[in-house]
C-alpha cells in the first residue's frame, strides 16, 4: 500500500469520552522533547507519568469541548492527536486546569506539580490578548509518521478556525516542526526563555480576511 493511498484511508474526528488512547501518541511524540522534560523527569516510569499527564489535559476542557482531534485508519486504530483550546478570555482559560489539579498531582507528584504551574505560568506569557486557538499539544504514532497524518490534522482544525476567522496560536520546540507549521501559515515572532530545559519558538497565525 502506497504513502499515499494510506493517508487517503485515515479520517480525523473528534476523540470520545473515555477514549484514552488518545494519549498515547502524544506520549510518544514528547518522549524526548526538550520542554517536556521540564514537567515530566526521567525515570523508569516517565511514560506512564505521560500518560497520565495528557489524559489529566485531555480531560481538564477539551474532550467535553469536543476539541482533541484523532487521525484514526481503516482499523480503528488512533494514530495522532492534536488537542486544542477553542478561544477563551480570562480567567475562563485557567478554571477547567484548576478543576484537574489532583489528576495533575497523581502524574507528576507534589514538587513536580508546582514546578509546572511555575513554569506554565512562562509558557503562558507571550500569547497574544487577542481570541484565538491554542494548539496545546500534537502528535502522532512512530509507526504512522511520513503519512502526513500531523498535516492532516492541521489542515482539519484550521479549516474551521478560518471559517470563524480566528487566529490560532502555538509553541514549538524543534525547526523540524516548525517548518511544518510555517507551511500551514504560522509565523515565529519569539523565542520563549525562562524554562530550565529548552527554548520553544512562540508561532501565531493570525485570522483569515475571509472564510473559506
Amino acid at each position: 500500500m502506497t504513502q499515499l493511498s494510506r493517508a487517503r484511508s485515515i479520517i480525523i474526528r473528534p476523540a470520545r469520552n473515555g477514549e484514552r488512547g488518545a494519549t498515547k501518541p502524544l506520549a510518544d511524540a514528547f518522549a524526548k522533547d526538550p520542554v517536556m522534560a521540564t514537567f515530566v523527569s526521567a525515570g523508569s516510569d516517565r511514560r506512564g507519568r505521560l500518560e497520565k499527564l495528557f489524559w489529566a489535559m485531555l480531560r481538564s476542557g477539551p474532550l467535553a469541548a469536543r476539541t482533541v482531534d484523532v487521525a484514526v485508519d481503516e482499523n480503528g486504530s488512533i494514530l495522532g492527536t492534536a488537542v486544542w483550546e477553542e478561544p477563551r478570555r480570562g480567567r475562563e482559560r485557567s478554571r477547567p486546569f484548576l478543576g484537574q489539579i489532583p489528576a495533575y498531582l497523581d502524574a507528576l507528584g507534589l514538587r513536580g506539580a508546582f514546578s509546572a504551574l511555575r513554569y506554565r505560568a512562562v509558557l503562558q506569557r507571550p500569547r497574544p490578548v487577542l481570541p484565538h486557538w491554542y494548539l496545546a499539544e500534537i502528535g502522532v504514532s512512530p509507526e504512522a509518521r511520513g503519512l502526513g497524518v500531523g498535516s492532516l490534522l492541521l489542515a482539519h482544525r484550521l479549516g474551521l478556525v478560518d471559517a470563524a476567522r480566528e487566529g490560532a496560536y502555538l509553541e514549538s520546540s524543534t525547526e523540524r516542526n516548525r517548518a511544518l507549521y510555517r507551511r500551514f501559515g504560522f509565523v515565529e515572532f519569539g523565542t520563549i526563555r525562562g524554562l530550565p530545559t529548552g527554548r520553544p519558538m512562540a508561532m501565531w497565525r493570525p485570522a483569515v480576511a475571509h472564510a473559506l
